[in-house]
Formats: C-alpha cells, sequence, structure tokens
C-alpha cells in the first residue's frame, strides 16, 4: 500500500525525526546497509537546509519506481526524498548545488553532497514562492534506474503523494510501466482516507501492472472487477504509443488530467463513477497527439481543481517529473492551507534532449 512518511521541519529536533524516517523508509524498501546511510545522510541535510534557509518546511519521504518507465515486471524501488518550503527561494539553483556557495553561516556543501549521493537529484526555486529538493537513493549505487530491456524510452515519469493530516497511509495512489512500445500512466484514489482507501488504490496498481498491455478502457474494466472486493476508486489512465506519438486517455471518477502542448493547457475529461462499485456502460477513450514539449498531469481531488500550472509546469524544461509535480502542489497551498484530502500529483514529460538518460 501507498506508505507515506511525512515530517514537518520547523525546529532542529525534527531533524533527527528526518533521518529516523529516512532510515525506516530505506529499510522498508529494502536497500542494503550503505545505501540505508546515504539516504539517512541526503535526508538529514534536506532537513538541515530547509531550517537554515526557508525557516522550516516538509519532508516526504515515499517508495516509488525509476523515473524512465521499465517493463512492468520489473519491480525496481527506489527511496524518494523530497523536502518542500514556501520561504523565500534562492535567485541561483546552479549555484546553490556548487560546495562554498551559501547565504548562511555554513560550508555550503550541503545541497553538493546531495547531488554526489544521490542517484537522482532535482531542484527548482522561485524567490518568493519557495523551493522544492528531491533526491532518489535506488538499492545499489551503480544501479541505471533509466534502465529497460529494450533501452529507455525518450520520457520520464514522476509524482509525490501526500497522506492527509500526517496520515501513515495515502489513499491515492501512482504508477508508470511500460509493455513494448506502450507507456501507461495511472493515477488513483480511493475512497475515503487510511488504509482501506489505500488497499483500494493499491488494487488498481496491482492491476495495471498485471495487463499493461491493455488500453485504457480495457484497463478499467479489467480494475472493476479487480476491485469490487475493495471501497472502490475514481481512475484515469493515459497511455501513450512511442511508435505512433499518439497518447490516449480514460478515466472515471473525480481525478484530474491536464495536457500542456507548447503553451497550451486542455482538460482532458474523466466520466462520473466509481471504479469496483459503478462503472459507465460506455468507455470512450480520448485521444491527442503526443509532442516532444508535452507534458501531461494526472491528479486528485486533493488538488483544486482550479490550480495554476506555475513556472515548473508551464514551459519545457529539464525538470524531473517529480519536482514538477511538487511544486504544483506547493503552488497550490501555503502554511496556512495545507493540502484538504490525500493529494497525489503524477507527471508524464519528454526527456530533455540535452539531459542524459
Amino acid at each position: 500500500m501507498p506508505r507515506v512518511w511525512e515530517v514537518p521541519v520547523h525546529d532542529s529536533t525534527r531533524v533527527r525525526d528526518v533521518r529516523v524516517a529516512a532510515r525506516d523508509a530505506a529499510r522498508h524498501a529494502g536497500l542494503a546497509d550503505d545505501r540505508v546511510a546515504s539516504a539517512e545522510l541526503v535526508a538529514t541535510e534536506l532537513a538541515t537546509n530547509l531550517l537554515k534557509h526557508a525557516g522550516g518546511g516538509q519532508v516526504l519521504l515515499d517508495l516509488v519506481g525509476p523515473p524512465v518507465p521499465v517493463q512492468s515486471d520489473e519491480r525496481i524501488l527506489l527511496l524518494q526524498i523530497m523536502a518542500i518550503d514556501h520561504g523565500p527561494g534562492m535567485p541561483d539553483t546552479d549555484a546553490a548545488v556548487r560546495d562554498g556557495y551559501t547565504t548562511a553561516a555554513s560550508l555550503g556543501a550541503g545541497l553538493g553532497t546531495c547531488l554526489r549521493t544521490a542517484d537522482d537529484f532535482g531542484l527548482h526555486s522561485i524567490p518568493g514562492r519557495g523551493t522544492t529538493a528531491m533526491a532518489r537513493i535506488a538499492p545499489r549505487r551503480d544501479h541505471d534506474t533509466a534502465g529497460s530491456r529494450q533501452g529507455p524510452p525518450p520520457l520520464r515519469a514522476g509524482g509525490i503523494n501526500i497522506p492527509l493530516a500526517g496520515g501513515e497511509f495515502s489513499g491515492d495512489a501512482w504508477a508508470c510501466v511500460r509493455a513494448a512500445d506502450r507507456v501507461t500512466l495511472m493515477l488513483a484514489d480511493g475512497l475515503g482516507h487510511g488504509p482501506q482507501a489505500a488497499r483500494a488504490s493499491s488494487a488498481a496498481v496491482a492491476a495495471l501492472r498485471s495487463a499493461p498491455h491493455l488500453a485504457p478502457a480495457d484497463l478499467l474494466r479489467r480494475m472493476h472487477t479487480v476491485l469490487r472486493e475493495t471501497r472502490g476508486a475514481a481512475v484515469a489512465l493515459a497511455q501513450l504509443d512511442l511508435g505512433t506519438g499518439q497518447l490516449d486517455f480514460a478515466g472515471v471518477g473525480n481525478v484530474g488530467a491536464r495536457l500542456r502542448t507548447g503553451d497550451h493547457w486542455r482538460g482532458l475529461v474523466s466520466f462520473p463513477g466509481i471504479v469496483g462499485a459503478h462503472l459507465p456502460a460506455r468507455l470512450p477513450q480520448h485521444r491527442e497527439h503526443w509532442r516532444h514539449d508535452s507534458l501531461l498531469v494526472l491528479h486528485s481531488d486533493g488538488l483544486p481543481s482550479r490550480w495554476t500550472p506555475g513556472p515548473a509546469a508551464a514551459t519545457p524544461s529539464a525538470l524531473d517529473p517529480a519536482v514538477i509535480a511538487a511544486s504544483i502542489v506547493r503552488d497550490a497551498s501555503s502554511p496556512a492551507r495545507p493540502v484538504r484530502d490525500d493529494t497525489a500529483v503524477a507527471v508524464l514529460g519528454s526527456l530533455a534532449p540535452d539531459r542524459p538518460s
């Protein structure tokens, strides 16, 4: 089930809590001792950075798949550590990861340490709005997170999952899998909250992994049968055919979807219903053409329906999709207005041409 470790960081005592959570999450993922130590180091640096430069924030630890989708039967789990704040932001993120650069009385090696230690690292900051920093720790230091038996597709997927009120389990779940030339991104929102909602969304993930070759509408029908033993869930599925460049979408329930092509955003419509309880008789698929600058965002209803794409999501960039997802959540909330439900955002984007896979 979607286990999430969330630690608010508002004083120095919480830095230890972040380190303990990182150790727990890393061991939950089955990481070797040296990778557990790396997770503790990176999480500690990110939490310390929140206090020094932003006056506090939150750290989220989650177990995710590789950013470049692999075959559905390759169960690779990475530990994702996300630090989010609404602080003053950074004027120069490139300088911020260089050793010796600091705006506080410190050695200025924190973010550089994270960059060197993590298998994936991403950073985005807007002056006056806040910062999002992300690190992923793989099972082995030499692990190729972009690997696939058929070669990596020119895509990356990433997301963020935040349980309501610091709960241990989120009722939302997302996954991205590949079957031959088809890459499918799914987001499921189990009804309600807590373990039973998580059980429903996890069943949707398992159904996707068991038949990733099916078209979105057929996958929803399959999930409907599987989820009958659960509370049910709202589910959105987007499947990209790498050969034709066609994106097919189908959704049931209150899961949002937006596609950006160039500077234009358009919503992809889901149909009313509950997968596992009430499925519409007709499940038409919506088709769009995928371009090199396209970006797809799926989100649960914990995100306000009228969220506005911020700088991280508004233009083509080399940002990691998980950083984009976290920035969307940050920009739609504030310290005084936290997320109002289990909240998951999943993003699919093209690999930047100048970025190595």
